[in-house]
């Protein structure tokens, strides 16, 4: 005899075998989508996308990213290049980027950027295309991130017109709006011949477009055969847009000049507006003084100093004196204690290999002329056993001038260095 029971039972098993089942497959069918879903190329194109169209730009990684969900997430992509969509140059390449940042800033999709850590590991990035980028973003207010640990950048690349630096470092220990950035920088800039190592230290008011600046640490200027190490000290106001600008710019410098066995201290002082655009650095207006031990000449002067392809001075001053190790005036210029009001014109190579035009003048007395620094500095080194006349090209003008006891009157000589081709271009 059937228990009439069995039958209902035996159907409800059935259809809980049957229930459990349909639950396992689609769990399973779940699983493998999210891990197809998340697989670390499909993760890392959809965050780089999703950056990409925030800043309007195109960002892609050439191998394949690692991510990391548990406990803080992190993500790391190798070989990316971010550039405006249709541009010919990256604005930005780096060989490795690496985000960490907590679950409250993923699940804000936005309205809230605060990152643990970033690291940047050999980034290039061409100043020209990311100015270019900045014009074209839209107005509004920008939104300062947060970083609780930090931002690193190892070993960069910044490239413009004229000029690159190398081998940069920046080390930034927390970022927080409103509040005073600290940060520590390295690298050597290049430009021709010129190479100039840094390490600063980098403190701002508050991470905004406008901000108190102040810089402290060592630079050098280096050719092949000199260099300039300087302890120097630059503050004032940054505003941000259209370039950057730093108004009631100060630049105080402690420096030694320094080629073979000699080693000559100065200190060097600079004012004016410093300004960033389109590529081109310049000082306008410049205030410029200059003391140091003779052969040092104490220079006052101001006028314009810019740099991009070319460096370009226009200057107008006066040195307070003729230093006393420089060649002896021939009297009654040589006896003169006033002042030598002078005007100096320069547009060439950073290391001031190009020619400079002078206008030179002591009470009566005037020169005009032109010539290479590198040739005047090697002359007066040399004056005890060189040539007696300076590599100048150019005339000199004066009512009188006593030479080994002759008196001459309304002299004018002639200076002809074949080095320094004339105005026209001719030797």
């Amino acid at each position: 005899m059937v228990n009439s029971d069995s039958a209902p039972t035996g159907q409800r098993s059935r259809k809980l075998a049957w229930i459990a089942g349909a639950v396992a497959l689609v769990l399973l069918l779940l699983a493998l989508s999210l891990r197809f879903a998340l697989q670390p190329e499909r993760v890392t194109g959809l965050i780089l996308d999703r950056v990409g169209s925030a800043l309007g730009l195109e960002i892609t990684a050439s191998s394949t990213g690692e991510y990391r969900l548990r406990g803080t997430p992190t993500l790391v992509v190798r070989n990316v290049v971010a550039r405006e969509p249709g541009a010919a140059t990256p604005l930005l390449r780096a060989d490795r980027i690496f985000l960490s940042l907590p679950w409250s800033t993923i699940r804000a999709r936005g309205s809230d950027l605060t990152v643990n850590r970033i690291e940047i590991e050999r980034p290039l990035l061409d100043l020209d295309a990311l100015q270019h980028w900045l014009d074209r973003r839209p107005p509004g207010k920008t939104r300062i991130p947060t970083l609780t640990d930090g931002l690193r950048v190892r070993d960069g690349t910044i490239v413009t017109a004229g000029w690159t630096l190398t081998e940069v470092a920046l080390e930034l220990p927390t970022l927080h709006p409103g509040q005073r950035v600290n940060a520590r920088t390295s690298g050597r800039y290049r430009s021709g011949s010129v190479q100039a190592p840094f390490a600063l230290d980098v403190v701002l008011s508050q991470p905004a477009a406008d901000a108190a600046l102040g810089i402290a640490g060592q630079i050098g200027i280096e050719r092949e055969r000199w260099r300039i190490p300087a302890r120097v000290v630059l503050s004032g106001m940054l505003h941000l847009g259209n370039g950057w600008r730093l108004d009631r710019a100060r630049l105080a410098a402690v420096a030694r000049y320094v080629s073979g066995d000699t080693d000559l201290p100065f200190v060097l002082g600079m004012a004016g507006t410093l300004r960033h655009v389109d590529g081109r650095l310049g000082l306008v207006p410049a205030g410029i003084a200059v003391r140091g031990d003779s052969p040092i000449p104490d220079i006052d002067a101001h006028g314009a100093v810019a740099l991009a392809d070319a460096l370009e001075l226009q200057l107008t001053g006066s040195l307070q004196a003729w230093p006393e190790a420089w060649p002896t005036l021939p009297p009654p210029i040589g006896e003169s204690q006033s002042p030598l009001p002078f005007a100096l014109q320069y547009t060439g190579n950073s290391d001031f290999s190009d020619i400079a035009a002078l206008q030179l003048r002591r009470d009566a007395a005037r020169f005009d002329g032109r010539f290479r620094l590198p040739d005047v500095t090697a002359w007066i080194d040399a004056a005890a056993g060189g040539s007696p006349l300076p590599p100048l090209d150019g005339r000199v003008t004066t009512p009188g001038l006593e030479i080994s006891g002759a008196q001459l009157e309304g002299v004018e000589i002639t200076l002809d260095e074949p080095d320094v081709p004339d105005v026209d271009g001719t030797p």
